[in-house]
């Protein structure tokens, strides 16, 4: 009976499908019906004839990947249970308690609960350590992030029981968290740099991240902008529509921000609508080789359009348009439908083959070893690809990737395998997380601002002697040349962790951007020059 419930389910799947393609009548109706037909035969015969028992719904995801594999090397199968976690960081919220944490000798510590949060709201503070949930102790058990969202995340409403331990204080503190709404920020700092020049770091085009953008803004009170730098490195993508709200920000009505054109979908042009609140004054945008698609979208505008200078290195090139499209289990595809252009007509998407998604991502590993991070020179473009911008008339390339206006190579003078394996195998987070959790209070009392912490918060010879035992610990032997080299990096990642321990993430970023962050520093060089500070 269930073998004949299968065939009946493909020859259904056959027939949905032919209607299907008499409606939208594409191209090679019959042979698609009669591959359709040969799959769901091939499946009826594994669970009729096969020696053995099967996973139908194994073969069938395998099928869609491999089925995916052999199209471009963004359209991907999301299997039903990473749908809704692929999808929060884009829709900006997420349900559960409210807490950033930190695992600190397998001990699940709070480092911040989330402003307004549930577990704000009940009370629970930085530095405590949660060593039960629902009555279940979860201290010394290998715990791992997923492990902590399988145990705090879930439905709006819900109830879970906290057990924590605090800091000088006997005993435990019980604590009731109603699950909630929990927001998501993409917007990981803005602050005025100097009077009047605002920095904007973005880490997703997220649902939220227009509206984050100018809540910043109001919240910033800059009666005069002088100049604006929006970091847009290693910020990946996100949404399109996103990408489009933020574009607006800095384009006159009428100006196109990009267009998109795809074998059955029309071309499609979004132009800004002229309400932006920075249409005007300098601008930069920074972005390197981890800067891929929406925020290709935004620097391939503000570049055509001669609106800011772009700084950095260039972009990663994904310029496809994927759609989600559902399957009947929860599951769906994402499926390239189109390619985007900049306003100028640039293609943004690097060439690649059809089915060779392994050669397209290696040979964006190559651009390292070809030296594209280190000089501008090894970049090549052929003439053929040749664009002009759309103002001043300035010579720009298709082709794959945006190319900044003012390159800064890659500073790799301080780094040693030693600093590698300290940030790969997490030796230093783990550190710092250990060492954050141990002082907390006491920064918080002795640093009562961030231009106190910044002047006088010093990391001596004992604090990296201390991270040289700890690393031993870890099985990583000591490398004192090496080290010597590293050093003022290590230095530099010690005082961010440090600063977002007191003051949160944005003072991460302050302390970065102050720490001969080259790209940061030839941006606000020409922001200064052309605002005439």
């Amino acid at each position: 009976m269930r073998k004949q419930i299968i065939y009946t389910s493909f020859l259904f799947l056959s027939c949905f499908f032919s209607i299907q393609m008499t409606a939208q009548g594409p191209q090679g109706q019959g042979d698609i019906n009669k591959l359709i037909t040969k799959f769901g035969q091939t499946l009826f015969y594994i669970n009729n004839y096969y020696l053995d028992s099967v996973s139908n719904e194994k073969l069938m995801d395998n099928a869609v990947k491999n089925l995916l594999g052999e199209l471009d090397p963004h359209s991907t199968y999301v299997s039903a249970k990473d749908v809704k976690a692929m999808n929060e960081p884009l829709e900006g919220n997420f349900e559960g308690v409210g807490i950033e944490f930190a695992i600190v000798k397998d001990t699940l510590t709070v480092t911040s609960p989330i402003s307004g949060g549930p577990s704000e709201k009940v009370g629970i503070r930085a530095g405590d350590k949660i060593v039960t949930i629902n009555g279940e102790k979860v201290t010394g058990i290998g715990l791992t992030n997923d492990k902590v969202f399988k145990y705090l995340r879930g439905p709006k409403g819900t109830k879970v029981m906290l057990g924590v331990k605090r800091k000088g204080i006997e005993g435990f503190f019980d604590f009731e968290v109603i699950r909630d709404k929990i927001p998501i920020n993409s917007l990981d700092a803005a602050y005025e740099v100097e009077p009047g020049i605002v920095y904007l770091k973005l880490s997703r085009f997220s649902a939220t991240s227009a509206q984050e953008i100018i809540s910043a803004m109001v919240t910033l009170k800059t009666m005069t902008i002088k100049g604006l730098i929006l970091d847009l490195r290693g910020n990946s993508g996100g949404f399109l529509g996103t990408a489009l709200e933020i574009s607006n920000f800095f384009l006159n009505a009428g100006q196109t921000i990009v267009y998109t054109e795809g074998l059955n979908v029309p071309k499609m042009e979004e132009k800004a609508n002229g309400t932006g609140f920075y249409k005007k004054g300098p601008l930069a945008l920074l972005i390197d080789e981890n800067s891929a698609s929406a925020s290709e979208i935004v620097a391939g505008a503000i570049q055509d359009w001669d609106r800011g200078i772009i700084v950095g290195r260039k972009s990663f090139g994904k310029g496809l348009v994927q759609q989600m499209l559902p399957l009947n289990d929860g599951s769906q595809i994402r499926l390239t439908i189109a390619r985007y252009h900049t306003p100028s007509g640039r293609v943004i998407q690097t060439p690649y083959k059809q089915g060779e998604s392994a050669k397209y991502y290696k040979a964006l590993m190559d651009r390292y070893s070809k030296g594209e991070y280190f000089t501008k020179d090894s970049i090549h473009f052929l003439d053929s690809l040749k664009f002009k911008t759309l103002i001043k008339g300035r010579t720009v390339y298709g082709g794959g990737g945006i190319m900044p206006d003012l390159f800064v190579p890659a500073d790799t003078t301080h780094y040693t395998d030693y600093y590698g394996i300290l940030i790969r195998k997490g030796i230093l987070l783990d550190f710092m997380n250990d060492y954050s959790d141990a002082n907390r209070l006491k920064w918080k009392k002795e640093y009562t601002s961030f231009e106190k912490f910044s002047k006088n918060f010093i990391i001596d010879k004992g604090l990296l002697d201390k991270l040289v035992s700890y690393a031993k610990e870890r099985k990583l032997e000591p490398n004192l040349k090496q080290l010597e080299i590293s050093k003022n990096e290590i230095a530099v990642s010690i005082k961010a962790m440090a600063a977002r321990t007191i003051f949160g993430t944005e003072a991460y970023f302050k302390v970065v951007n102050s720490s001969d962050d080259e790209i940061f520093e030839k941006a606000l060089s020409v922001i200064k020059s052309e605002a005439g500070l």
